[in-house]
């Protein structure tokens, strides 16, 4: 890895690393999109055959039970005890999240309130490129569910043999998501937000993906809600003198896994950026950034806005509240990525490529909806009656203030 300083143009790349796509994938995501809307299930077929070397019919494209409980044959038995373990996980942490409806009342008897209900139907796109992301599975669909999310629609990629892996299938089958579908790349986000014949469309997509499946997203937001922009993974770690240098080069080894997973050590020593950079190979998508002190990590970490965030320091509580902009924070040195990915709880599906400034990581609150609900009587209305008369006449807008004003008439 090469050693930069704060001020290098490669700071500044990794600063504006936003979802900038090629226009080639632009393009061809958006005449993917187009043929799924206008053409259904023989587009599906299409690019089924052209990007996975999959031939399946329209009538193939659902996963039937046989296949599930194929699924089931082809898994350890001691898998499930694993799985039960990480659920419970999961569902200690976002049943904290839960929102209950609430409602308040003025002495004039106005009532304003707010109610909570689940999104009726939500898809879930499950990579499976390089490798069968079998905790993606559980990392949306246990939020959803205990959000009351009824309909769950779950979609994968098939392999040339035209199954999905069987991990995924029998995951998917014990969290009961409704309905699993083998489709994936673009042409699967095309049809949650549009519907074809036998996909069913959707409200809400959320899920990782490569390049092509977030534009896609992109490009269909607003049609229906995504999650967010939740691309390939990255990493910054804070480290300083008092790290054990063999923590710091594993996990960003760690991210080499993954297709195009940035890996980035900031840290004020000297000693620490000359180790890291003999273990770890030169490559384009990382980097040590050297800086003067732990301070001014937390800001480049903070300008950066990375997926995930590791504070391999003595006190990594006390930087805690300096971290503003990342997906997910590990604090101190047996809290590896790792732990996160696979089984703290906190879902995994996290805002990369500087959206962490805006975005969060996915939560039972990206399956519901809020509803606000205002509830007048005549004396309430009669004492702000004055108000909405002034701000109507500012706008010009005088038949608000009649409908206001036939009521005392």
């Amino acid at each position: 890895m090469k050693i930069v300083k704060p001020t290098s143009k490669e700071l500044e790349r990794l600063t504006f690393r936003f979802f900038n796509q090629k226009k080639r994938i632009k393009d061809t995501v958006y005449k993917i999109i187009e043929d799924v809307r206008l053409s259904g299930d023989d587009a599906i077929t299409k690019y089924t055959r052209q990007f996975d070397r999959a031939r399946l019919k329209p009538r193939q494209f659902k996963v039937t039970e046989g296949e599930i409980s194929a699924a089931f044959q082809n898994i350890p038995s001691d898998f499930i005890s694993v799985l039960k373990i990480v659920i419970e996980n999961i569902n200690r942490f976002y049943k904290r999240q839960l929102r209950r409806n609430w409602k308040i009342k003025d002495s004039d008897g106005a009532v304003l309130g707010e109610k909570f209900d689940p999104i009726d139907r939500v898809g879930i796109y499950i990579p499976a490129g390089t490798a069968p992301l079998v905790s993606c599975v559980y990392m949306t669909v246990l939020p959803a569910k205990l959000a009351g999310v009824k309909n769950i629609v779950l979609v994968s990629p098939p392999d040339q043999e035209g199954n999905i892996n069987p991990y995924i299938l029998a995951v998917a089958s014990l969290l009961k998501a409704n309905e699993i579908y083998k489709v994936g790349g673009a042409q699967a986000i095309a049809a949650l937000a549009f519907g074809t014949k036998t996909i069913p469309k959707v409200d809400k997509i959320v899920g990782p993906g490569n390049a092509y499946v977030s534009e896609a997203k992109r490009q269909v937001f607003g049609f229906v809600d995504i999650d967010m922009l939740a691309g390939p993974t990255e990493l910054v770690i804070i480290a300083n003198r008092f790290t054990d240098q063999k923590f710091v080069v594993s996990d960003l080894l760690a991210q080499k896994e993954h297709l195009g997973g940035q890996a980035i050590l900031i840290t004020p020593s000297k000693k620490l950026a000359k180790f890291v950079k003999t273990q770890i190979p030169e490559k384009n998508n990382g980097c040590i950034i050297l800086v003067k002190n732990i301070k001014e990590a937390v800001e480049i970490n903070n300008q950066i806005a990375p997926e995930h965030t590791e504070l391999l320091v003595r006190n990594p509580t006390k930087l805690l509240k300096g971290i503003k902009n990342t997906g997910v924070v590990f604090l101190g040195p047996y809290s590896p990525t790792a732990v996160g990915d696979y089984v703290a709880g906190p879902s995994h599906v996290l805002p990369t490529a500087g959206t962490a400034r805006f975005f969060s990581g996915l939560s039972v609150l990206d399956f519901i909806r809020s509803t606000h609900f205002i509830s007048y009587n005549k004396k309430s209305l009669e004492n702000v009656k004055g108000v909405i008369e002034k701000i109507c006449n500012i706008e010009g807008l005088n038949k608000h203030w009649e409908s206001v004003k036939a009521r005392f008439q």
